[in-house]
Parts: C-alpha cells; sequence; structure tokens
C-alpha cells in the first residue's frame, strides 16, 4: 500500500521556485487499479516519479509498505525499484540494437538471475503479453501496439508488486489504445497488482477503478 502525507515538492527554475506538489495526502491500497489525470504540467509526472522512488519530497512522506521512500538510501531505493515497480512509458524506451527477449531480460540483471533463468523467464513473459513469437525481433520490426507488449512485459518479467504507466497509450491509435488496456486490466486481475496509469485519455481512465485529478500540484478524487 501506498501512503502519501503532507507531500510537497518544489523545484527552482531560473529565478522563481515552482510547487510541483502542495500538501498530498493519499492512500492507494494493495491491488489498485488507478488513473491520474490532470493538465500539462499540473504535477502528475511529479507525482508518478514519487511512487516510482525516483524522486524525494521536499517535505512531507512517501510509504511503500514499510519501506519509507522519502528517507531510504539511494541504494536502497535502486533495490525497491529494481525489484518492487515495474515502469511503462509512453515512448516505449526499447534498446533499438536488443531483440524483444533481450530488452525483456535487461529488467533482471540488476536482480542477479542466472542467463538461462532471464532466457525463461522474459520467454514467459513475453507469451504472457501474447509475443510468443517476437522474441527475435528487433523493436523496428515491431508495431507500436507490439512494442508497448515488449514493455510491459519487461516491467512484468521481475514480478513487482507496483505497475506505473505513464501515457502508456499516448503514441497509439484507438484500437491498438484499447487492446493495450484490455492487456493490463487483465494482467492487473490475473496477477493482482498495484497499477498506477497516467493519462490524459478520458476513455483510459474511464476504465480504472479509480480516479484521481491533480491541478497545481493538489490531487482530488473524481466521482
Amino acid at each position: 500500500m501506498y501512503t502519501l502525507t503532507d507531500v510537497t515538492k518544489k523545484y527552482s527554475q531560473s529565478k522563481r521556485q515552482v510547487v510541483a506538489l502542495n500538501d498530498v495526502s493519499l492512500t492507494i491500497p494493495d491491488g489498485q487499479l488507478v488513473a491520474i489525470q490532470g493538465p500539462t504540467g499540473g504535477g502528475k509526472s511529479t507525482l508518478l516519479q514519487m511512487l516510482g522512488a525516483l524522486d524525494r519530497p521536499t517535505s512531507g512522506s512517501v510509504e511503500l509498505g514499510t519501506d519509507s521512500l522519502s528517507k531510504q538510501r539511494d541504494s536502497r531505493l535502486a533495490k525497491i525499484r529494481a525489484k518492487e515497480i515495474g515502469f511503462v512509458f509512453q515512448g516505449f524506451n526499447l534498446i533499438p540494437t536488443l531483440t524483444a527477449q533481450e530488452n525483456v531480460e535487461t529488467a533482471l540483471a540488476p536482480l542477479h538471475v542466472s542467463a538461462a533463468d532471464r532466457k525463461r523467464r522474459a520467454a514467459e513473459a513475453l507469451a504472457s503479453v501474447g509475443l510468443a513469437d517476437r522474441g527475435n525481433h528487433l523493436p523496428s520490426e515491431l508495431s507500436g501496439g507490439q512494442q508497448q507488449r515488449v514493455a510491459i512485459a519487461r516491467a512484468l518479467v521481475k514480478d513487482p508488486e507496483v505497475l506505473l504507466a505513464d501515457e502508456p497509450t499516448g503514441n497509439l491509435d484507438e484500437e491498438t489504445r484499447d487492446e493495450i488496456m484490455d492487456l493490463l486490466e487483465g494482467l492487473w486481475r490475473d496477477r493482482g497488482l498495484t497499477v498506477v496509469i497516467v493519462t490524459h485519455d478520458t476513455a483510459v481512465a474511464r476504465r480504472a477503478q479509480r480516479r484521481l485529478h491533480i491541478k497545481h500540484g493538489q490531487v482530488s478524487e473524481v466521482a
């Protein structure tokens, strides 16, 4: 479970101070599917960075289970990101010179998994997203939807507790968007993941269990 208490994040920009998050208190229970919407610059990405242990608040606390993400050492945060949190991005972020199989295997490198185990688990992850026959293909040989499926397999191969997705359908057409959301929903139900999706797309947000809106760094619930 995520617990955010009085979280404020400030950045210095030129000669002024920007408040990206403003006294945010929020709980996300284990196994919940949450969508976060809001205007550009409203704080969506900053909030996702806090949840992903990629940044620390200026004040307040961020907890994932028993781990305080705002107080842990950088080395501990790196281990949490490597093992417990999967990330999916709008731009797929695949390594162009590696095959789909190899891209998925990269997520296991920090966990010191044996080569044989990496291959097995990556193949299973690709099969779970419908790409069992695409392991030897380079990203350039895959469609946008297939590349995003590889990215999802890479996020899931380490068996995380949490999946954080930043505009995961932003580069896709409507039909492919719906296919990716069907996939994410199915994985969420089957694996009991906590899933947090940042999106500008209301059609995507409406499929979540819970919808949040963030504007001027403040979070509100959407009925």
